[in-house]
């Protein structure tokens, strides 16, 4: 396995000095086509260096906060393990498994598209994300496909270098936008420029119709080197996903759920597309070309369903060859000898009675809570939903009419019992009480029932206790304070 990455990157730093050759070119031969255009040669180095700057600021804005960037773009919403168990549990198996050091951030985008990426600069920061669409679609063997698929991303460095080819592509695109742009608004000068100039007019007209060709093919070929690597990396992760999880089908399985839903992802676009599992663009069942961000979906599953009773990389490989109907296979060679052959465990029994309603209700659930909904159980049973910018502190059922007050953290131990003694509301303090004793005292709140429940706390931010919350307290991010809670 090691020796497979090992040759993974040594293809990969070729690929980067390519990309990086076709920068530098792109960058030299635009800087001295406008060094002639105004007058004088030799400009060429200047522009180069320009392209080296360029690339040097976004390769240290992207490795500052790259991953951030990503995520936000993405949507995604951090979540912890209460919010959704199963979710964290799948992603800490799989971290054990595939020998990271830690277990990797966990988010979810609010989409209901199905998807899933990757992103970090190496195993210590890394985070996956999964849209809510994922998680109210697929049972717990599919959904750990995905995030071992995920993983491997990260464990094979597939992350890191996207990102480097990504910046150096974005680059690329975006000195050629800025010479092709300068060049329409400005033609007329040019060209005046050019029929006036005798001795090295020539010379001009060459080198800027060489310019503007590589203007344009530069972008093209970068992206073809973005998405050729993206689509190889696809296959490697397959196969790692298929020995983490000794459950091929597991994988199989999502990809074709993945196949079957028409749902677009809003927040996807061109640059962070070969990022995700699959596409999240073009018809999935579509054949791959070389503007394919990721190998023909039909094939990745036809390989994994292949596979048979034991899984390794060997096995992957065999099954890529028959499907492929190639003699070379998807993975090196070189690596195949150390491959430990294991067979295939059972399906897990939580995936055989997913409950496809109750998943989806717990999608939304969950992403109202990441989005700072209100929920507000009432003693008829119903659970009301109330958005973010509700600011009253009292609402009446809709089903049985009662008059429910919004719960409100309160002052324990000495704060209470002083603004009981004094005689005073909740949450403020009682004379005679020192200050630093006061807000030293921890806030309370009382649970009731199981389920999804929110409160304010003394600070006005909302706090919600999800229905696989134990723990006897809770942090408020945005005050600091803790939170004792009270079942009631």
């Amino acid at each position: 396995m090691w020796e497979q990455i090992r040759s993974n990157r040594r293809k990969s730093f070729f690929l980067v000095f390519i990309m990086a050759f076709v920068l530098m070119g792109l960058g030299y031969v635009v800087g001295e086509a406008l060094a002639r255009q105004a007058g004088f040669s030799g400009a060429g180095i200047i522009g180069l260096g320009v392209a080296l700057i360029v690339w040097l600021v976004m390769t240290l804005v992207t490795f500052a906060g790259g991953d951030k960037i990503l995520l936000a773009v993405s949507h995604a919403r951090r979540i912890e393990k209460q919010d959704h168990p199963q979710l964290y549990n799948v992603v800490e198996e799989m971290t054990i498994a595939a020998g990271l050091p830690k277990v990797p951030a966990v988010y979810v985008i609010d989409d209901m598209a199905l998807n899933a990426f990757a992103t970090g600069r190496n195993p210590d920061k890394c985070a996956v994300a999964v849209t809510a669409g994922l998680l109210a679609k697929l049972n717990r063997d599919q959904l750990q496909g995905v995030i071992a698929h995920e993983i491997s991303h990260i464990i094979n460095r597939d992350v890191l270098l996207m990102t480097v080819l990504g910046i150096m592509m974005g680059a690329i695109v975006m000195i050629s936008e800025i010479f092709l742009r300068s060049l329409w608004y400005g033609g007329g000068r040019r060209s005046r420029r050019y029929s006036s100039s005798r001795g090295g007019g020539q010379a001009q007209l060459v080198m800027m119709i060489l310019a503007v060709v590589l203007a344009i093919l530069a972008p093209i070929l970068a992206n073809l080197i973005y998405l050729a690597t993206s689509r190889k990396r696809e296959y490697l992760a397959d196969a790692n996903a298929a020995v983490l999880t000794r459950y091929p089908d597991g994988l199989a399985g999502a990809l074709e759920v993945i196949a079957h839903d028409g749902t677009k992802l809003a927040a996807a676009n061109r640059a962070t597309a070969p990022m995700y599992i699959a596409n999240p663009f073009k018809k999935l069942k579509a054949s791959a070309g070389l503007f394919s961000t990721h190998p023909p979906i039909e094939e990745r599953v036809r390989i994994l369903r292949t596979i048979g009773g034991s899984v390794s990389y060997a096995a992957y490989q065999q099954a890529w060859k028959n499907v492929a109907g190639k003699s070379a296979g998807a993975l090196p060679e070189s690596a195949l000898s150390a491959s430990e052959s294991q067979p295939v465990r059972t399906a897990h029994p939580d995936a055989a009675k997913a409950d496809k309603r109750q998943q989806m209700r717990q999608a939304g659930d969950m992403l109202r809570k990441v989005n700072e909904f209100f929920f507000l159980p009432c003693a008829c049973g119903l659970r009301i939903k109330l958005p973010p910018n509700f600011k009253k502190d009292h609402v009446a059922c809709p089903r049985c009419h009662r008059d429910l007050a919004v719960p409100v953290a309160q002052l324990a131990a000495i704060g209470a019992v002083a603004d009981t003694l004094a005689g005073e509301t909740p949450g403020r303090r009682a004379p005679g009480i020192p200050a630093a004793a006061a807000m030293a005292a921890p806030l309370e709140v009382a649970r009731t029932g199981s389920g999804w429940q929110s409160f304010k706390c003394n600070c006005g931010s909302t706090l919600t206790l999800s229905p696989s919350f134990s723990a006897n307290q809770i942090r408020c991010n945005q005050c600091g304070k803790t939170v004792r809670v009270k079942q009631a």
